[in-house]
């Protein structure tokens, strides 16, 4: 008889399906027709008499995420409507991945981390707070694969550390061996490079975690308890999901 060893927790796309008992199957989900994405930093000013701007961060940083659906036909539907309410509103967390953030702008880069794996270089560990990383992977040039982008994404794999940094982080500067900032020490050798993002680390970081660009993940809960959709007289279906960023 068949059987599975775990229940799926990635919303249902076209690259991900579902099968009837909730296991990674062949049920593919629809692809979204809008994805809004929002980087939430809660911070506190207070202005001095003087005019003098004190800011100060207040709370931790959250994605919210807005996805929209084409109408769907009710096979389309009920898989990815059912997967959501087995998670009971905002209860249980599960997993989403973003289309526009799959994979790596640079075509380059994105074939060299398809088969091959980023690490921390430079340190033991990185503390929490921190807002750039040294990353280098064994046989890398940046000079021909290319380098991480402005606006990818990556999640940090610290299992012999930390199994719960499910935090994602966005890229903001990139440097190289040949473009570096020289206040900034040390240089990135030639097999490395300085990536700078947002937000800070959530956790530390050990030098054995790996760097994921290819396919990460965003750990959400939905925003509201109550989940509805729409029936034309076509019998197609309307939905929509609101998303939170949810960490352990």
């Amino acid at each position: 008889m068949p059987s599975f060893t775990s229940y799926l927790n990635f919303l249902p796309n076209p690259s991900q399906g579902i099968g009837d008992g909730g296991q990674a199957g062949t049920t593919m989900g629809p692809g979204f027709t809008a994805v809004k994405l929002s980087s939430e930093h809660k911070m506190q000013n207070t202005r001095t008499n003087s005019g003098r701007l004190i800011s100060r961060e207040i709370s931790g940083h959250k994605w919210n995420i807005g996805i929209s659906y084409n109408p769907m036909t009710r096979d389309e539907f009920e898989p990815i409507y059912s997967f959501l309410l087995q998670k009971r509103g905002s209860l249980t967390p599960f997993f989403v991945q973003l289309p526009q953030y799959k994979e790596p702008r640079d075509s380059n880069f994105k074939t060299f981390v398809a088969s091959n794996t980023f690490s921390v270089a430079g340190a033991s560990t990185i503390a929490a707070g921190a807002t750039s990383l040294m990353i280098g992977a064994t046989g890398y040039s940046s000079s021909s694969n290319g380098t991480a982008k402005p606006g990818d994404i990556f999640t940090i794999s610290d299992d012999n550390h930390d199994s719960n940094h499910t935090k994602v982080y966005q890229v903001t500067r990139v440097e190289t061996n040949s473009t570096y900032d020289a206040q900034t020490s040390p240089q990135p050798t030639s097999t490395q490079q300085r990536i700078q993002f947002i937000p800070a680390l959530q956790r530390s970081v050990s030098s054995s975690a790996q760097i994921d660009f290819t396919n990460p993940k965003f750990r959400v809960v939905m925003s509201k308890d109550i989940q509805e959709y729409n029936l034309n007289t076509e019998n197609l279906y309307s939905f929509s999901l609101q998303l939170e960023e949810a960490q352990p």
